[in-house]
Parts: C-alpha cells; sequence; structure tokens
C-alpha cells in the first residue's frame, strides 16, 4: 500500500498538464484517499511508543498525508477536498492529538527545541504534525467556510 501511494504521489506531483479524464479520476482518488485518511488517522498515535514504529498502518497513514497535501496544493483538486465533510475537522483533531501526545510523554511528536542540524532524524513520523498543519492551510486557502471552522 506504500509502494502504491509513493506512485500516487508521483503521479499527482507531475506539472504536465492534464486531461479532463485524468482530473476526474483524480477527483475520485481524492475522495477515496481523504475517505482513507479519516478512517485511518489515529493509527499514528501507535508511533508515541517504541513498539509501533513499524506499524503498517501508521506507515500508510504518514504516506496518505503526503498525498493529501500535494493534491491540495492543486486548485483543481483542492476545491473538491475543501468541501468533503468531515475531512478538515479530521485533520483538525488529529493534530490536536498528536500535540496532546507530544506533551504527555516523549515520543516522535514531542516539539524538540535543540535541533542542531547535526543529528538525522529518520523516523516516518517527522514532520507528520507540520504535514497536518499544511493541509489544514491548504483546505483554508480562500474558502471562508473552512476558515471559520478553525
Amino acid at each position: 500500500r506504500v509502494t502504491l501511494l509513493e506512485l500516487i504521489m508521483a503521479k499527482v506531483s507531475e506539472k504536465n498538464p492534464v486531461t479532463s479524464e485524468e482530473i476526474n479520476v483524480f477527483m475520485r482518488h481524492a475522495d477515496f484517499l481523504a475517505g482513507c485518511f479519516q478512517e485511518k488517522c489515529e493509527a499514528v498515535l501507535k508511533l508515541t511508543s517504541a513498539a509501533g514504529a513499524e506499524d503498517e498502518e501508521a506507515l500508510v497513514t504518514i504516506r496518505l498525508l503526503d498525498v493529501l497535501c500535494e493534491m491540495t496544493s492543486n486548485n483543481g483538486q483542492l476545491e473538491h477536498l475543501q468541501a468533503l465533510p468531515g475531512f478538515l475537522e479530521t485533520a483538525i483533531d488529529t493534530l490536536r492529538l498528536t500535540h496532546l501526545a507530544g506533551k504527555q510523554a516523549v515520543n516522535i511528536f514531542t516539539a524538540t527545541h535543540a535541533m542542531t542540524g547535526q543529528e538525522e532524524i529518520s523516523h516516518p513520523a517527522v514532520g507528520f504534525k507540520s504535514h497536518l498543519i499544511r493541509l489544514i492551510g491548504n483546505l483554508c486557502y480562500k474558502n471562508k467556510e473552512n476558515q471559520d471552522k478553525v
């Protein structure tokens, strides 16, 4: 599943012009991926324990978020995703939960204030909260209704 999401990410990231048929396919995929994210987003919280570091559902959720961030960077798909019921709320709730998890104990979601740039962090969840913020920002872009929700 992670490999499939990486392939979708590569296709969505292409800057080539797309046909209206491809746009329709992207819209259906966007609906499906957003639904999957809404169902599976809490799997990421398993990464707070050392035992959950290799949890496949959590890794799939992280890649789903990456693809959705990329899709919301495209105006055609953005408007479609902005209108999905509950999608923005799920992203906000997930951000709130990961932030709380990072405050309750030292784990991958704990804020670090002493990054020197020397150490290489290769945990798959690094940047998860920043990607959630990117998604929330994109979903609120030029959309007063969503801005008011946040």
